[in-house]
């Protein structure tokens, strides 16, 4: 809310350069805030009394959205990058997919470990929850179980999420 648009009666003002200067009425307000050539903006409108700032509003705009920016700058996207295994799955190939997995979650991926059941494997599930628990127990440095062995349908899958370092 700015000049005119503040519905408040009484407003506690702060000054262009920061002092407090008490709670004045809104005309006495937007009097002084005409002297200094700026706006009176609406900083806490549910404070009691709501709180108005005199500030040049469109810079404060500007400033606002330049921290908008920066902050989209510095967001890190996850995305979710998948690794399919069969639940008679061979060694060397268990180790090539887990090398894999361990390459995208060191980039910082989320990887889903998941198996598909053909035919009547489906009815030997202890198996593939054996091989996505050795998936999760060889990633185990590098990554932290995020949502453990599942089924769904006729896939049965695990989230691995990488170790965040705070």
């Amino acid at each position: 809310m700015v000049n005119n648009g503040i519905r408040a009666h009484e407003v506690r003002l702060i000054g262009d350069d920061g002092t407090q200067l008490g709670v004045k009425s809104k005309r006495d307000a937007l009097e002084l805030a005409d002297q200094a050539g700026l706006d009176l903006v609406l900083v806490s409108p549910k404070a009691k009394p709501p709180v108005a700032k005199i500030m040049d509003y469109g810079k404060y705009r500007f400033e606002q959205q330049k921290k908008q920016r920066e902050a989209r700058k510095r967001q890190k996207t996850v995305s979710i990058k998948e690794v399919r295994l069969s639940p008679t799955i061979d060694t060397n190939d268990f180790n090539t997919k887990l090398k894999n997995a361990k390459k995208f979650l060191a980039k910082g991926d989320k990887v889903r470990v998941s198996i598909r059941f053909k035919g009547r494997a489906i009815t030997h599930k202890d198996i593939g929850r054996d091989v996505l628990n050795r998936m999760a127990k060889e990633a185990s440095d590098v990554a932290t179980i995020e949502q453990y062995p599942k089924m769904d349908g006729r896939s049965m899958f695990l989230m691995l999420a990488p170790i965040s370092e705070k």
